[in-house]
């Protein structure tokens, strides 16, 4: 039988044929995950910076984003994610967990709870690719399932980001005149959009860690295996909460945000140089890549946040 991985060139960690749609399909929902985050933040932000005469000049930066930028956002983060493997997206949502835990119960010391909806956006993307990747293991039907959550996933991605637009476009106008429905929706129930989101991330996040674990345990043939793998990553993930903890109290900004995404990077690189593969080491590469990119992406909701 034809075999499109026959004749296709071999790529560390990837597989041709169904196995790679699989991937690009699983990649495209934690994609459009993260469109749909991005999207009600915007909206969210921009009310509030709306309300506040001090602010006036985010107000016309968020409004002001490139309508082509959003594709060309979700189309990299779903190469992204297709190509990074799931143990290493299996960590990344472990490390995230731990840290939005601890950035949780640090929240009365400062921390905003809106700047980690935005620092989440690439582990929110992990989060679904690696719960996919579990809930349809081994399913008759996981490439038809996963197209049908694409379609669903890019539907609510695209209302989303209707509901941007016209936010950022109308909004102003239409909750003055009081006689849009969708404005003023916004009006009455937009401050309970950061509630709302951090509901269904928990819910995600849950699903995820337990996925995460799952998928990590099935490379070990032992206990012994498992227990020299996860004593020094325990350690690992202890110490960079510890640190970024402290380094968020000394400093805030774009500065610090970037810092802690290369120190948590670097701290993963050398967990993964002592017990990981090679192949771990090259999917890590991609994952700052993705983690960047965000970042990059949201720069004007994340210096939003910060004057909030």
């Amino acid at each position: 039988m034809f075999s499109l991985g026959s004749w296709l060139p071999a790529w560390p960690g990837l597989a041709w044929g169904w196995a790679l749609l699989d991937a690009l399909l699983q990649g495209l929902v934690g994609a459009c995950a993260v469109s749909v985050l991005c999207s009600l933040l915007k909206v969210y932000l921009y009310i509030q910076c709306l309300n506040d005469p001090a602010r006036q000049e985010l107000k016309a930066a968020i409004g002001a984003q490139r309508r082509a930028l959003e594709p060309l956002h979700v189309l990299v983060l779903t190469g992204v994610l297709a190509l990074v493997g799931s143990r290493v997206a299996a960590l990344v949502v472990l490390e995230f967990s731990l840290r939005a835990v601890s950035a949780l119960l640090s929240l009365g010391k400062g921390a905003h709870s809106s700047q980690l909806l935005l620092l989440c956006q690439y582990s929110l993307g992990c989060g679904v690719s690696c719960g996919l990747s579990f809930l349809l293991e081994g399913a008759p039907h996981g490439t038809c399932n996963l197209a049908l959550a694409a379609g669903l996933a890019g539907l609510l991605a695209v209302h989303a980001r209707r509901l941007a637009l016209h936010a950022c476009t109308l909004y102003e106008l239409h909750s003055q005149a009081r006689y849009c429905g969708v404005c003023m929706l916004l009006l009455t129930t937009g401050h309970g959009v950061p509630r709302l989101l951090r509901n269904a991330l928990t819910v995600t996040f849950t699903v995820a860690d337990l996925a995460a674990v799952a998928l990590i345990n099935r490379d070990f043939l032992s206990t012994a295996e498992a227990v020299r793998f996860w004593t020094p990553l325990t350690i690992c993930y202890t110490l960079l909460v510890i640190y970024m903890q402290e380094e968020q109290q000394l400093s805030a900004g774009r500065q610090s945000v970037y810092q802690t995404v290369l120190v948590r990077m670097g701290g993963l690189f050398i967990l993964l140089l002592t017990v990981g593969r090679w192949t771990d080491i090259l999917h890590l590469l991609l994952s700052l890549l993705g983690e960047l990119w965000c970042l990059l992406h949201a720069s004007v909701l994340l210096k939003a946040c910060w004057r909030q």
